[in-house]
Formats: C-alpha cells, sequence, structure tokens
C-alpha cells in the first residue's frame, strides 16, 4: 500500500472497495513523440481532461495518467490506443503522415503497462472486499464551435454524463441509481447538476470494458463525465472553486459507493 509512481501514471493504493481513476488527465510526452507531432499544445490539451486528476486524488486508492492520450489512449483497445490518422482523433493531424510502427509500439508499452497494474490492482481488490466500484472519470467539452459560439444545448450535453455501455445495467441498478440520485442531489458550487446516463457518451472505453469482462459480477466500473463546465475549454483556465467542488463530489459519490457495497 501506498502512494506509487512511475515516468507514465501516479497514484496510491489504500484501503477500500473503491478505485477512482483520471486516465486522460496527463498532457507529458516523451521526447521522440514531441519531436514527431505537429499538433499543437493548445489543440492537444483541448482534447484532454485536465483537472480529472485532482477530482480523484482524494480517494484512498487512485490512479491518475501522467502522458497524454495523443501518446497513447488508455481509454481505446490496444490497437486503436495511438491516433495515427485524423479520424481517430476528432479530424485533428496529429503526425502530419504516419508516425512509425517503432515509435508506435514504444507508445504502446504504456497501453500495456498500465492494463497489467490494472489487473493486478482490481484482482487484489476484488480478492479483499468481494466487490468493488471503479470510478472511470472523464470531462468533455462542449463549445466545439469555437470560444464565441454557443455552446452544445443542454439537452445533448447534461453537466454529468455517466456511461454504462459495457455495464450490466440490470445487475447493477442497485448501486447505480442511488449513486446517480446522490450526484443529482449534491450542492455543485451552489447549484444542482444535470446529471443523465448515455446522452453525450455512452461508456464505451476500454477501461471499463475491461473491468467488466475480468470481473463480471465482482467490478462495477462507471464512466463518469464532466462536462468542461468547470474551466474555459479554449484556455485551458479552471474555475479553482468548481474544481474543490469536483472532487468532493467525487468524495461524495466514493462514499456512497462504499456504503452500499458494505450492506
Amino acid at each position: 500500500m501506498g502512494a506509487q509512481f512511475s515516468s507514465w501514471w501516479h497514484g496510491k493504493t489504500g484501503p477500500g472497495p473503491i478505485i477512482a481513476t483520471a486516465i486522460h488527465d496527463g498532457h507529458a510526452l516523451r521526447a521522440e513523440v514531441e519531436r514527431a507531432m505537429i499538433l499543437s499544445e493548445e489543440d492537444r490539451l483541448r482534447e484532454e481532461d485536465p483537472f480529472t486528476g485532482h477530482a480523484v486524488a482524494g480517494q484512498p486508492t487512485y490512479r491518475i495518467a501522467d502522458r497524454s492520450r495523443f501518446e497513447v489512449d488508455l481509454n481505446r483497445p490496444r490497437d486503436k490506443a495511438v491516433y495515427r490518422t485524423p479520424d481517430m482523433a476528432w479530424g485533428l493531424d496529429v503526425w502530419g503522415g504516419d508516425p512509425g510502427d517503432e515509435l508506435v509500439e514504444r507508445s504502446l508499452a504504456i497501453h500495456d503497462a498500465y492494463y497489467d497494474e490494472l489487473g493486478r490492482l482490481t484482482d487484489m481488490v476484488a480478492a479483499r472486499h468481494g466487490k468493488f466500484v471503479l470510478l472511470d472519470v472523464h470531462s468533455y467539452n462542449h463549445r466545439r464551435e469555437g470560444p464565441d459560439a454557443p455552446p452544445t444545448p443542454q439537452e445533448e450535453a447534461p453537466d454529468i454524463n455517466i456511461g454504462t455501455f459495457s455495464m450490466p445495467r440490470e445487475e447493477w441498478a442497485w448501486l447505480l441509481d442511488p449513486l446517480i440520485d446522490e450526484i443529482a442531489a449534491f450542492d455543485f458550487f451552489g447549484r444542482r447538476l444535470d446529471v443523465r446516463e448515455n446522452v453525450a457518451f455512452q461508456g464505451k472505453g476500454e477501461q471499463t470494458r475491461f473491468v467488466h469482462e475480468r470481473h463480471p459480477g465482482v467490478g462495477c466500473a462507471i464512466a463518469f463525465e464532466f462536462k468542461k463546465i468547470y474551466m474555459d475549454e479554449w484556455t485551458g483556465q479552471s474555475d479553482p472553486e468548481m474544481v474543490k467542488a469536483m472532487r468532493r463530489l467525487i468524495d461524495r459519490v466514493a462514499d456512497k459507493a462504499r456504503d452500499l457495497l458494505e450492506r
């Protein structure tokens, strides 16, 4: 137990049946990737999930990625984890051509190591607690047309999007439904949040799939997407008070999940 660090992610392993992750928080690139990449740092930051690491770091067990998703995307299958072509990256030209197999394989080593580590971690938590919850925390853009253009309409972009695609939903309804109610009741910096399921995203990421396939009936992985109401997605500037509220919300959800698991 205790703090754990690598050059690719950092975190802590502590007591309890809750794991929290922020696998798109990272911004760093290794030197060869930075030399090969033509995508600007500003465009890269816009598609990353800044401050989600802060949101999960209050948990006894958490993992926060330090490398950018543009080096390797830990939430995609291995064969799609490096954005080799613009159609894999929201139309963004990351490399100005194919980055080459050798660079890609060195990036994929991070993906391999992360899932090896995640497997060991979830196996251990499952053995100790019988059932566990993984909170897979992300964020998403809602002003894609530009800083001065209208945002995505609210009906298409809830403040919190819960993704459950890979989850056997009925099997975990006893846990998930109270958690959604808990989020909806939370005082988020003076207001209630619009929380809905599978609207902006469906939770089709690799990490939730991995947990549900490796630990059927034991591990419940919840894809948790904050709309970037806590920051300006075009400048990267955050509202510090809202970032603190994000962490309080994750702490509240984790506490509720822990209570439900222990009943």
